[in-house]
């Protein structure tokens, strides 16, 4: 089966791993903070921001696509905040994007950390408390550190989540060649035009792909077994 990749293909694949570099290193800023807030608050507010924050598991990404997609628009009230800040409409654009695929990602983020912050306990902050170091610092010196696998497996599956992202880039960015066209709206180009030699070979290296994530994902979880008393 010969198939060179063309430039189009290329830049399908270049867009797929800058939007999914970009939307892994913003959500573990933004959920980080998000997940250490819901391990530790006893607040009313835990459980509907919880479930905010899990919601698009059970959405169909189309209906986020699209109430993302009317938000950006010009009647929007985040196209009506762009366009005042002479930003311009962020939908059919890669920042649009990069902003659909961090909410369609959040989940997978905030999740693993959560979790990871919850095996963690207490008693090390108290620990730490007592020996009279600062919230902030006990974080970043004792939480963090301790949490290292939830943050690993956040990021992996934030990455490998943003790549197979089909629904919600598709409503968001169409499927622009060079613009916002990604390798998975590129395997769906490739169908629709019935050319099934060209679409065989993304589709198997996505096959590829995700078969290596859950295989990092399982070698980390047996490696975290081992060091953890």
């Amino acid at each position: 089966m010969d198939f060179p990749l063309d430039k189009q293909t290329w830049d399908a694949i270049r867009l797929t791993i800058e939007l999914a570099t970009l939307t892994t290193v913003l959500l573990l800023i933004i959920a980080t903070p998000l997940a250490w807030w819901l391990s530790q608050t006893r607040s009313r507010w835990r459980a509907p921001i919880g479930a905010l924050v899990t919601l698009p598991l059970v959405l169909p990404p189309t209906v986020l696509g699209f109430y993302l997609l009317v938000a950006m628009g010009p009647n929007g009230p985040l196209g009506q905040l762009t366009l005042a800040m002479g930003l311009g409409l962020w939908s059919f654009t890669f920042t649009g994007l990069l902003l659909g695929s961090i909410f369609f990602s959040l989940p997978f983020a905030v999740q693993p950390i959560q979790h990871a912050f919850e095996s963690v306990g207490r008693r090390p902050m108290e620990v730490a408390a007592t020996l009279r170091a600062r919230p902030i610092d006990a974080f970043f010196t004792i939480a963090l550190p301790l949490a290292r696998s939830g943050l690993i497996t956040a990021a992996i599956l934030s990455f490998a989540h943003t790549v197979g992202e089909f629904g919600v880039v598709l409503m968001i960015g169409g499927n622009i060649p060079g613009k916002t066209r990604v390798v998975s709206t590129e395997i769906y180009s490739h169908v629709e035009a019935m050319e099934y030699a060209q679409a065989h070979w993304l589709a198997g290296g996505m096959v590829i792909f995700s078969f290596f994530v859950l295989l990092s994902l399982s070698l980390l979880k047996r490696r975290v077994g081992r060091v953890m008393p």
